[in-house]
């Protein structure tokens, strides 16, 4: 968990070799640093779920905890582990239990009385995702109209927490997800497909709680933040369908890939043989509060004041980012180059931020992630431009399937890769970008960070 009195240390994981040489990229470091401490998962928990006495306040929400007979505490995300000790530390004299499922990232877990935290994988659902999944449906079934439940949702809930539909197995899902995340679909439209094959997403868990109240803080992952994408919204109403889940498929080109279970299900649903999930208005979310607690603007915010107060002049560019990540890198490798040649948009020294999440489309077996691929386009096309990097950041602390959060690329990271006897390019072209940034020692490799709110990408242009 990344706080304010931890930032300096995380500043200095944070150094990279190129990010070492210059004051410009030692500042930076302590701006990344500043954007994590903003998007901390406990201290706005415990902002959200508030009690005076015997009242539990949750945004414009008061509720009267004489009212209930109980209360339960339920999550999933990569920030579960924080957000659930800061609901206990509001609820425990009034917890009856809980069950919260995070990433096994090898961080360690605090030690939350009456609540059990379960680790499971991410981003591909393993067969503890599908324990953490009957463990919670087997709670909310004791749950009645007397009971409070509290979620604690955040990103990677979706492949953290998992309760196939009938007839759907583990296998077939883990199939799909495969060839979801290596295909380059948006995560809404991953996420749309989840849904109508999960139990507990889609709304799913919300139905499964009714008819208990149900109060959802959730720290969004997701471009915009729409509430029925994170980790495919559990507890909100489903506006996609059936029909827009078999369109998602046909789309990318994978139904001939995916099981053929899954196809069967999909296309009784079409027909409607099958359930949709919950839709506005459908009385199972009439007890629902969803609160939206943190998101990757506020941690741009942060960064952005933080880097004027550090000497820049600066500018959150967008929040909004999405794309091929290595086309996404030359566009903003293009604005650098700009900055550095005429002081437009802004002046050096200059700091432009941009949030949101780009995706990849797999081409090679290389290992990497949306961040480093990011960055090893952009190095390629800032090649031979002094004083200018572009740094990209995963705020979660994983860059896809690695130990690194992102890279830092500079004008001279292929010059420095060429004497290393490396070819940029060829990287590149195979999805190996990590391999590459390790050689370099421009790997940012904060560890597990014990939030997520997307990605940030900083492009940086010193004063010559």
């Amino acid at each position: 968990m990344v706080t304010s009195a931890t930032s300096s240390s995380m500043s200095e994981r944070l150094l990279t070799a190129s990010l070492r040489r210059s004051a410009g990229g030692r500042a930076l470091a302590g701006v990344m640093a500043a954007a994590l401490a903003a998007a901390d998962p406990a201290q706005a928990t415990a902002a959200a779920l508030r009690r005076e006495g015997d009242w539990l306040i949750v945004g414009d929400r008061r509720y009267d905890l004489r009212a209930f007979e109980r209360a339960w505490l339920v999550g999933a995300g990569k920030a579960g582990a924080a957000m659930t000790a800061a609901a206990v530390a509001a609820l425990v004299d009034r917890l009856s239990g809980g069950v919260v499922v995070v990433k096994d990232d090898g961080a360690p877990l605090p030690d939350v009385a009456g609540v059990s935290l379960l680790r499971a994988a991410h981003p591909t659902p393993d067969e503890r995702s599908v324990v953490a999944g009957q463990r919670i449906a087997t709670l909310l079934a004791q749950a009645g109209a007397r009971d409070l439940v509290i979620g604690l949702i955040s990103g990677g809930g979706s492949a953290l927490l998992n309760l196939p539909v009938p007839g759907v197995t583990l296998a077939d899902i883990q199939a799909l997800t495969t060839a979801l995340l290596a295909c380059g679909a948006p995560i809404g439209a991953i996420n749309t497909l989840r849904k109508h094959l999960d139990q507990l997403k889609g709304g799913g868990l919300a139905r499964l709680a009714a008819p208990a109240t149900l109060v959802t803080l959730i720290l969004s992952d997701v471009v915009g933040s729409p509430l029925d994408v994170i980790a495919s919204g559990p507890t909100v109403a489903d506006p996609t369908t059936f029909a827009d889940a078999i369109a998602t498929l046909d789309q990318y080109g994978l139904r001939a890939q995916c099981p053929p279970a899954i196809v069967a299900y999909l296309e009784a649903g079409a027909r409607g043989e099958r359930p949709e999930t919950p839709k506005p208005g459908d009385q199972a979310l009439a007890a629902v509060q969803n609160v939206l607690i943190g998101s990757n603007a506020q941690a741009a915010q942060a960064a952005l004041a933080a880097a004027r107060a550090a000497g820049f002049n600066a500018l959150l560019l967008t929040t909004y980012l999405e794309g091929e990540a290595r086309e996404v890198g030359r566009v903003l490798a293009g604005i650098a180059r700009e900055m550095a040649t005429t002081g437009q948009p802004l002046a050096p020294p200059a700091c432009l931020i941009a949030g949101g999440e780009t995706t990849v489309t797999l081409r090679g077996t290389g290992r990497g992630g949306r961040n480093q691929e990011l960055a090893l386009s952009a190095a390629l096309a800032l090649d031979g431009l002094n004083g200018v990097l572009v740094a990209a950041l995963a705020t979660d602390g994983g860059d896809g399937p690695t130990d690194a959060a992102g890279a830092v690329a500079t004008g001279d990271t292929v010059a420095r890769a060429h004497a290393l006897g490396y070819e940029p390019r060829d990287y590149l072209q195979r999805n190996d970008s990590y391999t590459l940034f390790a050689s370099l020692d421009d790997l940012l490799l904060p560890g597990p960070t014990g939030t997520n709110v997307n990605d940030l990408v900083f492009v940086l242009v010193e004063a010559t």
